[in-house]
């Protein structure tokens, strides 16, 4: 595998349900995160996150939110998806800053840059012969879900949908999680077009799984941290 996407089968859904952030941003600070204990959780949960990426990218699986816009401007513009997923990312800032204030926002950014680096020059470390679709859907959900709580509990996301959610909540009182699904959903009609529909089953096998580990293990009042 050259690149993290080189087929129209790399496009699509998966939320990023990194909204579990949205807990972690707004629950009281009872222990205070060293920055070497951030810097680790930071490029650990981006790197499964950017793990996730090629996984999906090798068994022709899709992701959602800004991730999965980013997958079909690759396809349809061949730009890299990594550099296409940061660009994308940047307006989203400014709610983020707002809203959730410089530390978020700036570990978000942080957190973007990494996983658009690792996504693109990954692949020269690491190539896999032959992927099982249906095991790129539970062990990408797991590594998805993994990263995202690693990033959610030390104050950051990946941005673009999960900003917009959350401002929307608070400004509007619409439920975030009612958004992402709304992008989501818009995500995987547009994939639909250029992906068979098996893989798009097997994503969604994916996003169920990592919101079923997200929801087990990300619960608000088990886990106090800042």
């Amino acid at each position: 595998m050259s690149t993290p996407l080189s087929s129209p089968a790399n496009s699509g859904l998966v939320s990023s349900v990194d909204a579990a952030a949205a807990v972690s941003a707004s629950s009281g600070p009872a222990l205070r995160h060293g920055r070497f204990e951030d810097a680790q959780a930071l490029f650990t949960g981006s790197l499964f996150v950017s793990i996730t990426m090629m996984l999906f990218a090798q068994a022709g699986l899709l992701t959602g939110s800004t991730a999965g816009i980013a997958f079909l401007l690759h396809y349809v513009t061949g730009l890299p998806f990594g550099a296409t997923f940061f660009v994308i990312n940047i307006p989203f800032y400014w709610f983020a800053w707002k809203r959730m204030g410089a530390e978020f926002t700036i570990k978000t950014f942080v957190s973007v840059a990494m996983l658009a680096l690792m996504a693109d020059v990954g692949p020269r470390f690491i190539h896999i012969d032959y992927l099982n679709p249906l095991y790129a859907a539970v062990a990408g959900g797991l590594l998805m879900g993994s990263g995202c709580l690693f990033l959610a509990r030390h104050h950051s996301s990946l941005g673009g949908a999960t900003i917009v959610s959350l401002y929307l909540q608070d400004r509007y009182g619409i439920r975030a999680g009612k958004v992402q699904m709304m992008i989501d959903c818009t995500v995987v009609l547009l994939a639909l077009a250029v992906v068979p529909l098996e893989r798009v089953a097997y994503s969604v096998l994916a996003a169920v799984i990592m919101s079923m580990f997200l929801w087990i293990s990300h619960r608000p009042g088990r886990y106090q941290g800042n």
